[in-house]
Protein backbone atom coordinates (compact mmCIF):
# COMPACT_ATOMS: atom_id res chain seq x y z
CA UNK A 1 0.00 0.00 0.00
CA UNK A 2 1.33 3.68 0.29
CA UNK A 3 3.49 3.07 3.53
CA UNK A 4 6.98 2.46 3.22
CA UNK A 5 7.34 0.11 6.17
CA UNK A 6 10.41 -1.01 5.37
CA UNK A 7 11.81 2.01 6.56
CA UNK A 8 10.59 2.64 9.60
CA UNK A 9 13.71 3.81 12.43
CA UNK A 10 13.59 1.00 15.25
CA UNK A 11 16.68 2.28 16.85
CA UNK A 12 16.86 4.47 20.16
CA UNK A 13 17.01 3.87 24.05
CA UNK A 14 14.03 3.41 25.19
CA UNK A 15 12.69 4.40 29.02
CA UNK A 16 10.93 2.06 30.93
CA UNK A 17 7.25 3.40 29.40
CA UNK A 18 8.07 2.92 26.23
CA UNK A 19 9.24 6.48 25.05
CA UNK A 20 12.93 7.09 24.18
CA UNK A 21 15.58 9.31 25.34
CA UNK A 22 18.17 8.23 23.18
CA UNK A 23 18.22 9.57 19.56
CA UNK A 24 14.71 11.01 19.86
CA UNK A 25 16.44 14.06 21.97
CA UNK A 26 19.48 14.42 20.01
CA UNK A 27 22.57 16.54 21.67
CA UNK A 28 21.49 18.81 24.46
CA UNK A 29 21.76 22.19 23.92
CA UNK A 30 21.38 25.35 26.22
CA UNK A 31 18.09 26.32 27.91
CA UNK A 32 16.58 22.63 28.00
CA UNK A 33 16.76 22.52 24.18
CA UNK A 34 17.93 19.59 22.15
CA UNK A 35 17.86 18.47 18.25
CA UNK A 36 17.12 15.81 16.53
CA UNK A 37 18.09 15.36 12.59
CA UNK A 38 15.71 14.11 9.82
CA UNK A 39 16.31 14.05 5.80
CA UNK A 40 19.00 16.62 6.37
CA UNK A 41 17.74 19.18 8.49
CA UNK A 42 17.46 19.50 12.99
CA UNK A 43 14.51 20.06 14.49
CA UNK A 44 15.02 21.67 17.94
CA UNK A 45 12.97 20.10 20.36
CA UNK A 46 11.96 22.65 23.08
CA UNK A 47 11.43 21.45 26.69
CA UNK A 48 11.99 17.87 26.36
CA UNK A 49 11.06 16.67 29.40
CA UNK A 50 7.79 18.74 29.38
CA UNK A 51 5.12 15.98 30.45
CA UNK A 52 2.49 15.88 28.27
CA UNK A 53 0.41 12.86 29.61
CA UNK A 54 0.07 12.97 32.93
CA UNK A 55 -0.91 9.67 34.36
CA UNK A 56 1.71 7.98 31.95
CA UNK A 57 4.78 10.13 32.61
CA UNK A 58 5.26 10.25 28.99
CA UNK A 59 7.09 13.52 28.17
CA UNK A 60 7.32 15.40 24.35
CA UNK A 61 10.80 13.40 24.14
CA UNK A 62 8.96 10.68 23.75
CA UNK A 63 6.26 12.04 21.50
CA UNK A 64 9.20 13.12 19.41
CA UNK A 65 10.80 10.26 19.54
CA UNK A 66 8.03 7.88 18.81
CA UNK A 67 7.11 10.06 15.57
CA UNK A 68 10.57 9.48 14.56
CA UNK A 69 10.44 6.20 14.67
CA UNK A 70 6.87 5.35 12.47
CA UNK A 71 7.48 8.91 10.18
CA UNK A 72 8.55 6.08 7.50
CA UNK A 73 5.24 4.13 7.67
CA UNK A 74 3.22 7.74 8.69
CA UNK A 75 4.33 10.34 6.41
CA UNK A 76 2.94 8.51 2.61
CA UNK A 77 -0.40 8.73 4.55
CA UNK A 78 -0.38 12.30 5.29
CA UNK A 79 1.68 14.06 1.92
CA UNK A 80 -0.05 16.15 -0.13
CA UNK A 81 -3.05 16.36 2.48
CA UNK A 82 -4.16 19.62 4.09
CA UNK A 83 -3.70 18.93 8.03
CA UNK A 84 -5.79 19.89 10.96
CA UNK A 85 -3.38 19.75 13.93
CA UNK A 86 -4.63 18.67 17.43
CA UNK A 87 -1.79 20.63 20.06
CA UNK A 88 -1.96 20.83 23.68
CA UNK A 89 1.32 22.84 24.44
CA UNK A 90 0.93 22.08 28.22
CA UNK A 91 0.24 18.52 27.99
CA UNK A 92 -3.47 16.61 28.37
CA UNK A 93 -4.42 19.03 31.54
CA UNK A 94 -3.54 21.97 29.65
CA UNK A 95 -5.55 24.25 26.77
CA UNK A 96 -6.70 21.86 24.48
CA UNK A 97 -7.25 23.55 20.37
CA UNK A 98 -7.24 22.47 16.76
CA UNK A 99 -5.16 24.63 14.49
CA UNK A 100 -5.94 24.21 10.85
CA UNK A 101 -3.96 27.75 10.01
CA UNK A 102 -0.21 27.59 9.90
CA UNK A 103 1.40 30.15 11.74
CA UNK A 104 4.01 32.67 10.23
CA UNK A 105 6.94 31.65 12.34
CA UNK A 106 6.76 27.95 11.16
CA UNK A 107 10.11 26.98 8.94
CA UNK A 108 9.62 28.43 5.35
CA UNK A 109 10.56 24.74 4.49
CA UNK A 110 7.35 23.40 5.84
CA UNK A 111 4.79 23.17 3.09
CA UNK A 112 1.33 25.07 3.32
CA UNK A 113 -1.45 25.17 0.85
CA UNK A 114 -4.44 27.80 0.65
CA UNK A 115 -7.76 25.90 -0.07
CA UNK A 116 -10.91 28.15 0.18
CA UNK A 117 -13.79 28.10 3.61
CA UNK A 118 -16.95 29.99 3.27
CA UNK A 119 -16.11 33.63 3.31
CA UNK A 120 -12.21 33.17 2.26
CA UNK A 121 -9.71 30.77 2.44
CA UNK A 122 -7.13 29.35 5.08
CA UNK A 123 -3.75 27.70 4.58
CA UNK A 124 -3.24 24.51 6.39
CA UNK A 125 0.13 22.95 6.78
CA UNK A 126 0.98 19.58 4.89
CA UNK A 127 3.11 17.15 6.23
CA UNK A 128 5.82 15.72 3.26
CA UNK A 129 8.47 14.63 5.21
CA UNK A 130 9.78 13.12 8.29
CA UNK A 131 11.60 16.52 9.51
CA UNK A 132 7.84 18.42 9.61
CA UNK A 133 6.58 15.27 11.15
CA UNK A 134 9.27 16.14 14.51
CA UNK A 135 8.07 19.45 13.84
CA UNK A 136 5.15 19.65 14.23
CA UNK A 137 6.05 17.12 17.32
CA UNK A 138 7.67 19.88 18.87
CA UNK A 139 4.67 22.42 18.75
CA UNK A 140 2.92 19.62 20.69
CA UNK A 141 0.94 18.29 18.46
CA UNK A 142 -0.17 15.59 19.73
CA UNK A 143 -2.84 14.30 16.59
CA UNK A 144 -2.93 14.70 13.37
CA UNK A 145 -6.27 15.15 11.23
CA UNK A 146 -5.48 14.53 7.34
CA UNK A 147 -8.38 15.61 4.79
CA UNK A 148 -9.77 13.10 2.83
CA UNK A 149 -8.70 14.63 -0.42
CA UNK A 150 -5.41 16.40 -1.75
CA UNK A 151 -4.08 19.71 -1.93
CA UNK A 152 -4.24 19.54 -6.10
CA UNK A 153 -7.71 18.51 -6.05
CA UNK A 154 -9.50 19.62 -2.65
CA UNK A 155 -13.17 18.74 -4.04
CA UNK A 156 -12.40 15.56 -4.94
CA UNK A 157 -11.45 12.91 -1.76
CA UNK A 158 -9.31 9.46 -2.44
CA UNK A 159 -10.74 8.17 0.75
CA UNK A 160 -13.91 7.32 2.02
CA UNK A 161 -14.13 6.52 5.55
CA UNK A 162 -16.97 4.92 7.64
CA UNK A 163 -16.63 5.58 11.50
CA UNK A 164 -18.10 3.00 13.52
CA UNK A 165 -18.35 3.65 17.28
CA UNK A 166 -19.66 1.35 19.68
CA UNK A 167 -23.11 2.28 21.07
CA UNK A 168 -22.15 1.00 24.57
CA UNK A 169 -18.81 0.11 26.37
CA UNK A 170 -18.10 -3.02 24.62
CA UNK A 171 -15.90 -3.37 21.26
CA UNK A 172 -17.93 -6.53 20.11
CA UNK A 173 -20.42 -4.75 17.99
CA UNK A 174 -18.06 -2.59 16.03
CA UNK A 175 -16.04 -5.72 15.16
CA UNK A 176 -19.15 -7.41 14.21
CA UNK A 177 -20.14 -4.31 12.12
CA UNK A 178 -16.82 -3.89 10.71
CA UNK A 179 -17.34 -7.23 8.98
CA UNK A 180 -20.68 -6.97 7.53
CA UNK A 181 -19.18 -3.50 5.71
CA UNK A 182 -16.65 -4.92 4.57
CA UNK A 183 -18.24 -7.82 3.50
CA UNK A 184 -21.24 -5.31 1.79
CA UNK A 185 -18.25 -3.53 0.37
CA UNK A 186 -16.46 -6.49 -1.02
CA UNK A 187 -20.18 -7.54 -3.05
CA UNK A 188 -19.73 -3.83 -4.42
CA UNK A 189 -16.23 -4.90 -5.79
CA UNK A 190 -14.49 -2.23 -3.20
CA UNK A 191 -11.39 -2.93 -1.36
CA UNK A 192 -11.22 -2.12 2.34
CA UNK A 193 -9.08 -0.93 5.17
CA UNK A 194 -9.12 -1.41 8.67
CA UNK A 195 -8.36 0.74 11.38
CA UNK A 196 -8.51 1.25 15.05
CA UNK A 197 -8.87 5.03 16.05
CA UNK A 198 -7.13 5.49 19.54
CA UNK A 199 -10.88 6.26 20.58
CA UNK A 200 -13.72 4.16 20.51
CA UNK A 201 -14.19 2.36 17.43
CA UNK A 202 -12.73 1.67 14.41
CA UNK A 203 -12.82 3.09 10.49
CA UNK A 204 -13.30 1.40 7.40
CA UNK A 205 -11.72 3.40 4.83
CA UNK A 206 -12.21 2.91 1.31
CA UNK A 207 -9.32 4.29 -1.46
CA UNK A 208 -11.05 5.82 -4.65
CA UNK A 209 -9.47 7.31 -7.64
CA UNK A 210 -9.94 10.88 -7.00
CA UNK A 211 -12.73 11.49 -9.67
CA UNK A 212 -15.72 11.83 -7.77
CA UNK A 213 -16.26 15.11 -5.51
CA UNK A 214 -17.77 15.12 -2.07
CA UNK A 215 -21.13 14.77 -2.66
CA UNK A 216 -21.02 12.07 -5.12
CA UNK A 217 -18.73 9.74 -2.20
CA UNK A 218 -21.11 10.89 0.54
CA UNK A 219 -23.91 10.11 -0.97
CA UNK A 220 -22.63 6.77 -2.04
CA UNK A 221 -21.62 6.56 1.38
CA UNK A 222 -24.83 7.06 3.07
CA UNK A 223 -26.58 4.32 0.50
CA UNK A 224 -24.30 1.45 1.32
CA UNK A 225 -24.75 2.62 5.19
CA UNK A 226 -28.92 2.58 4.51
CA UNK A 227 -28.38 -0.78 2.51
CA UNK A 228 -25.94 -2.08 5.30
CA UNK A 229 -28.37 -0.76 8.33
CA UNK A 230 -31.55 -2.31 6.05
CA UNK A 231 -30.00 -5.91 6.17
CA UNK A 232 -29.50 -5.39 10.11
CA UNK A 233 -32.11 -3.15 11.67
CA UNK A 234 -31.86 -4.75 15.42
CA UNK A 235 -28.10 -3.39 15.59
CA UNK A 236 -27.24 -1.06 13.05
CA UNK A 237 -28.83 2.76 12.29
CA UNK A 238 -28.22 5.71 10.26
CA UNK A 239 -29.87 7.72 12.67
CA UNK A 240 -28.19 11.35 13.05
CA UNK A 241 -29.95 11.69 16.62
CA UNK A 242 -28.63 9.68 19.44
CA UNK A 243 -32.55 9.51 20.48
CA UNK A 244 -33.34 7.59 17.82
CA UNK A 245 -30.91 5.07 17.61
CA UNK A 246 -31.20 3.20 20.65
CA UNK A 247 -28.58 0.77 21.56
CA UNK A 248 -27.93 0.04 17.59
CA UNK A 249 -24.35 0.91 16.41
CA UNK A 250 -24.50 4.15 14.07
CA UNK A 251 -22.66 3.98 10.85
CA UNK A 252 -21.08 7.43 10.69
CA UNK A 253 -20.10 9.13 6.91
CA UNK A 254 -20.48 12.39 8.13
CA UNK A 255 -16.85 12.77 7.63
CA UNK A 256 -17.14 12.43 4.13
CA UNK A 257 -17.37 16.12 3.37
CA UNK A 258 -15.24 19.25 2.27
CA UNK A 259 -13.02 20.52 4.63
CA UNK A 260 -13.75 17.80 6.78
CA UNK A 261 -10.64 15.47 8.61
CA UNK A 262 -10.40 12.05 9.90
CA UNK A 263 -7.17 10.67 12.76
CA UNK A 264 -4.41 9.58 10.47
CA UNK A 265 -3.09 6.73 10.70
CA UNK A 266 -0.02 6.14 13.51
CA UNK A 267 -1.41 8.88 15.02
CA UNK A 268 -1.31 9.73 19.00
CA UNK A 269 -4.30 10.78 20.08
CA UNK A 270 -4.59 13.22 22.78
CA UNK A 271 -5.77 10.83 25.88
CA UNK A 272 -4.87 9.56 28.36
CA UNK A 273 -2.91 6.23 28.14
CA UNK A 274 -1.90 7.52 24.80
CA UNK A 275 -3.50 5.56 22.66
CA UNK A 276 -2.42 5.25 18.65
CA UNK A 277 -4.39 5.16 15.85
CA UNK A 278 -3.22 1.38 14.26
CA UNK A 279 -4.06 0.63 10.81
CA UNK A 280 -4.84 -3.59 11.35
CA UNK A 281 -4.98 -6.95 8.98
CA UNK A 282 -8.59 -8.08 8.24
CA UNK A 283 -8.11 -11.13 10.40
CA UNK A 284 -7.01 -8.91 13.46
CA UNK A 285 -11.22 -8.19 13.77
CA UNK A 286 -11.25 -11.80 15.24
CA UNK A 287 -8.68 -11.29 18.45
CA UNK A 288 -11.33 -10.84 21.15
CA UNK A 289 -8.34 -9.01 22.63
CA UNK A 290 -8.79 -5.90 20.18
CA UNK A 291 -10.26 -2.79 21.02
CA UNK A 292 -9.77 0.63 19.64
CA UNK A 293 -6.74 0.98 22.13
CA UNK A 294 -4.83 -1.88 21.75
CA UNK A 295 -1.83 0.35 20.65
CA UNK A 296 -0.07 3.24 22.53
CA UNK A 297 2.85 5.22 23.42
CA UNK A 298 3.46 2.85 26.41
CA UNK A 299 4.14 0.20 24.02
CA UNK A 300 6.32 1.73 21.00
CA UNK A 301 8.13 -1.43 20.29
CA UNK A 302 3.93 -3.07 19.90
CA UNK A 303 3.11 -0.15 17.31
CA UNK A 304 6.52 -0.97 15.14
CA UNK A 305 6.00 -4.09 15.01
CA UNK A 306 2.34 -3.46 13.91
CA UNK A 307 4.06 -1.29 11.39
CA UNK A 308 6.32 -3.49 9.65
CA UNK A 309 3.78 -5.93 9.40
CA UNK A 310 2.11 -3.96 6.48
CA UNK A 311 -1.24 -4.46 7.43
CA UNK A 312 -2.38 -2.37 4.26
CA UNK A 313 -0.41 -4.32 1.80
CA UNK A 314 -2.46 -6.14 0.06
CA UNK A 315 -5.04 -3.35 -0.93
CA UNK A 316 -4.12 -2.14 -4.35
CA UNK A 317 -2.11 1.03 -4.36
CA UNK A 318 -4.57 2.55 -7.07
CA UNK A 319 -8.03 3.63 -5.84
CA UNK A 320 -11.09 2.35 -7.18
CA UNK A 321 -13.96 4.39 -9.32
CA UNK A 322 -17.07 3.99 -7.99
CA UNK A 323 -19.14 4.08 -11.15
CA UNK A 324 -19.50 -0.24 -10.89
CA UNK A 325 -19.93 -0.16 -7.30
CA UNK A 326 -22.60 2.62 -7.86
CA UNK A 327 -24.70 0.30 -10.23
CA UNK A 328 -24.12 -2.62 -8.06
CA UNK A 329 -25.20 -0.75 -4.83
CA UNK A 330 -28.74 0.29 -7.28
CA UNK A 331 -29.41 -3.21 -7.80
CA UNK A 332 -29.46 -3.76 -3.91
CA UNK A 333 -31.73 -0.92 -3.05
Amino acid sequence: MEATDRDTDTGGKQTGRGGATGKAAGRARGGGTKTVRAGGRTVEVHRPDKVLFPDDGLTKADVVDYYRRVAAAMVPHLRDRPLMLERLPEGLDGPHFMQKETPDHYPDWIRREEVAKEGGTVTHPVCDDKATLLYLADQACLTLHRWLSRAGRPDHPDRLVFDLDPPGSGFEPVREAARQLVGLLDELGLPTMLMTTGSRGLHVIVPLDGRGDFDTVRGFAQDVAEVLAGRHPDRLTTAVRKKARGDRLYLDVQRNAYAQTAVAPWSLRARPGAPVAVPIRHEQLDDPELTARSWSLKDVAGVVEQARARPWSAVPARGRSLRAARKRLDALR
